[in-house]
């Protein structure tokens, strides 16, 4: 297992993004969406993304278009990059949304054979990689990644049993880190709980 800063001074042993991954650009709607209840195409968009980094399915807009290729649509296992703004990080999408589109300015990323959707998502979402990426931003207000230099990420790909091994551990570090957020919120309403009781007793 390597740590960020390895990951830091990777070179050769890892492989570009572009190489393990199919990467297009989201859908570029020229004017405002004009959505409908009984549209035959959904849109997944930068709201639709989730602060955990998931793809929220209860919000997304239907629109009526034209057919798109099968291809195009997204699928289950599919990753949602956000190429623009403050934060760049990968949404994974884990259930079908049936017949939907990514939107620009997200950026579909879909594993190719050999690499778990799950592990690259951790991989992108690192702080390392992010801080990598980010040094690779263009403009001054909305930062931007683009297509091509979110190919030529270097990626590391261990053997697929490594690789759920450590998404496994991510997981279970992501769910330590919920409860030891949650017991340090019920130790302290206890104590206000407490303190409350003592004012009350000094009047």
């Amino acid at each position: 297992m390597f740590t960020e800063t390895t990951l830091l001074h990777t070179n050769g042993s890892a492989a570009p993004l572009g190489k393990i991954a199919e990467i297009a650009t989201g859908h570029a709607f020229r004017t405002r969406l004009h959505t409908r209840p009984d549209g035959n195409l959904s849109v997944v968009q930068m709201k639709d993304l989730t602060d955990d980094n998931r793809v929220d399915p209860t919000g997304l807009s239907r629109i009526e278009h034209t057919p798109v290729k099968p291809h195009q649509l997204v699928r289950p296992g599919d990753l949602l990059f956000r190429s623009r703004g403050q934060t760049h990080t990968a949404a994974l999408v884990t259930q079908d949304l049936g017949a939907a589109i990514a939107a620009a300015p997200l950026l579909r990323i879909r594993p190719r054979e050999g690499v778990l959707p799950a592990y690259l998502a951790w991989f992108i979402n690192l702080p390392a990689t992010r801080a990598r990426l980010a040094s690779r931003a263009v403009g001054t207000a909305l930062r931007m990644i683009r297509k091509q230099s979110l190919a030529e990420l270097a990626v590391i790909v261990p053997p697929l049993e490594r690789q759920q091994a450590i998404v496994e551990l991510a997981d279970l570090a992501t769910e330590e880190q919920r409860l030891m957020a949650r017991l340090a919120d019920k130790r302290r309403r206890y104590m206000d709980g407490i303190l409350i009781q003592a004012a009350l007793e000094s009047q």
